[in-house]
């Protein structure tokens, strides 16, 4: 779905307002990988280029082209794998067990829910991966929370990709640890009692 007269990231930001209604030029994409497997599809060959966003809010969806119905979900974790639940409907990333060369090999028996098509539960774990793998030294996932933060939101992101309630994450040693990530932004204003600091991303992590 390349046009001739546009890169791959301008087709994905085309692909996204054609599908889900929505327009993405004002945040930050990255390019996550490029899956181009021969049984990654039962047809023509294709290839698939990934890429991730993160917003800082949840825009109206509207289904559009090859698409019957549109949501946002959220996202949970299992022992070996992340949800995407919404309603009475889920969505698994591919087993952490599960190597890439197996998953090819015994695709149709991997997609047996149908729920998933192709390979997309494979993107959908790799994308989960660069994001954990990210958490200690570039974690751009926080740009979901907006300009600024609390230690405490930024303490809920990481719990859901370490798989643990964040309750169990000490915000002193979590500051000790990531303070070098964030730099003060003042205090949050408008809550009852004592007002929480605020941070955002040091300028040199931050790619907007």
């Amino acid at each position: 779905m390349l046009r001739t007269n546009e890169d791959a990231e301008e087709a994905s930001l085309r692909l996204i307002n054609e599908k889900i209604g929505i327009q993405l030029p004002n945040f930050y994409t990255e390019q996550l990988a490029t899956f181009s497997n021969v049984k990654r599809t039962d047809q023509n060959r294709e290839i698939a280029l990934s890429y991730m966003t993160y917003l800082p809010y949840m825009p109206d969806l509207t289904a559009g082209y090859g698409a019957k119905e549109v949501a946002w979900f959220n996202v949970n974790y299992d022992q070996d794998c992340f949800l995407l639940e919404h309603h009475n409907l889920t969505f698994k990333t591919l087993s952490e067990k599960i190597s890439v060369k197996d998953f090819y090999e015994h695709l149709a028996k991997y997609n047996d829910n149908k729920h998933l098509s192709a390979d997309h539960a494979l993107i959908l774990r790799n994308a989960f991966q660069r994001i954990t793998n990210r958490l200690n030294y570039l974690p751009t996932i926080l740009l979901i929370l907006g300009d600024d933060f609390t230690l405490k939101e930024a303490r809920e992101v990481y719990s859901t990709f370490w798989k643990q309630p964040y309750q169990t994450i000490d915000n002193s040693n979590f500051r000790k640890t990531h303070s070098h990530l964030f730099i003060e932004a003042g205090t949050e204003h408008g809550k009852s009692g004592r007002p929480a600091k605020l941070y955002k991303l040091r300028e040199t992590l931050d790619p907007k």
